[in-house]
């Protein structure tokens, strides 16, 4: 089986579970819930849950407001380097902290964060594959109530192109080096099912990759998988990739998976289908792009 290009970006329970002594190391539960509303869902922080059980040590990540700029109108939208930065020093993260996030549901939420901290610039970063699922099923240790780091100290190095806006994803309708995929469902993608974002349909030229492809047993496929699947629909033979989703969660899946697999040239839209329907940008129907 051929190995990720980059295994560094995942972490399985039993290497993670060792190191959790480690002074370095910065565990955090990222976890947040999406309730169905009359347009796209409604957030609910996972904090209570988090208090009902986590791996031990590990700190709570508010993504709602913590990190997130609430001014948009948008849920979860990229907050300015200095709300980052303020962020993860909350948080208790240090320019040489060892980090890892976690999901007590899908994944998405974990990779969110590790997105938001790779396009901080901090580069000792994982995501617990399979998330707190698979840390129970192997049956390891669980810690409840609430832990914290101290203070941190971290600097924000932000990479701008790590993220996209709509002007972006607007020129790349037209850009034949640029693919630009939606990691919806098949059915959100076509506008035919019950869920929408105010209208149906996706963006004109975008193709269709439903995150949940990517994943095998709650973590990721593995990388000969990976790569057959995301081959399927040249994501890596394009220049560049742009995922987008509902509001830019669930679309870092698949920019992750990119990663995985030595596809370097990604990028999320943060505003996604929320901010394309709100803004009365074009969407095409149906199962092409």
């Amino acid at each position: 089986m051929t190995d990720y290009h980059h295994p560094e970006y995942l972490i399985g329970p039993a290497d993670l579970e060792p190191s959790l002594a480690d002074e370095n190391t910065r565990v955090f539960d990222a976890t947040v819930f999406l309730v169905p509303a009359d347009t796209g869902y409604r957030a609910e922080s996972g904090r209570a849950k988090y208090a009902q059980g986590h791996v031990p040590g590990s700190a709570f990540m508010d993504l709602i407001e913590t990190f997130a700029d609430t001014s948009t109108g948008l849920g979860f939208s990229l907050p300015s380097a200095q709300k980052l930065q303020d962020g993860f020093r909350s948080i208790g993260i240090n320019d040489d902290s060892r980090i890892i996030f976690y999901s007590t549901g899908h994944m998405m939420w974990a990779t969110r964060a590790w997105w938001l901290a790779y396009y901080a610039g901090l580069s000792n970063i994982a995501v617990l594959n399979g998330g707190f699922k698979r840390w129970k099923r192997e049956s390891r240790s669980i810690e409840t109530g609430a832990s914290n780091y101290p203070e941190g100290t971290v600097t924000v190095r932000a990479h701008a192109d790590y993220f996209v806006d709509k002007s972006d994803v607007q020129s790349a309708i037209e850009d034949p080096h640029t693919s630009t995929v939606n990691a919806l469902s098949p059915e959100v993608y076509a506008g035919t099912g019950d869920m929408h974002y105010g209208r149906r349909g996706h963006i004109p030229g975008s193709l269709n990759l439903f995150y949940d492809e990517l994943m095998q047993e709650g973590g990721f496929c593995s990388a000969d998988n990976l790569r057959t699947t995301l081959n399927r629909q040249g994501l890596l033979d394009a220049d560049r990739v742009i995922a987008y989703c509902g509001g830019g969660i669930s679309a870092t899946i698949d920019a992750f998976a990119c990663l995985l697999v030595g596809k370097e040239d990604v990028a999320v839209y943060d505003g996604s289908m929320s901010e394309w329907v709100r803004e009365g940008l074009p969407l095409t129907e149906g199962n092409n792009p």
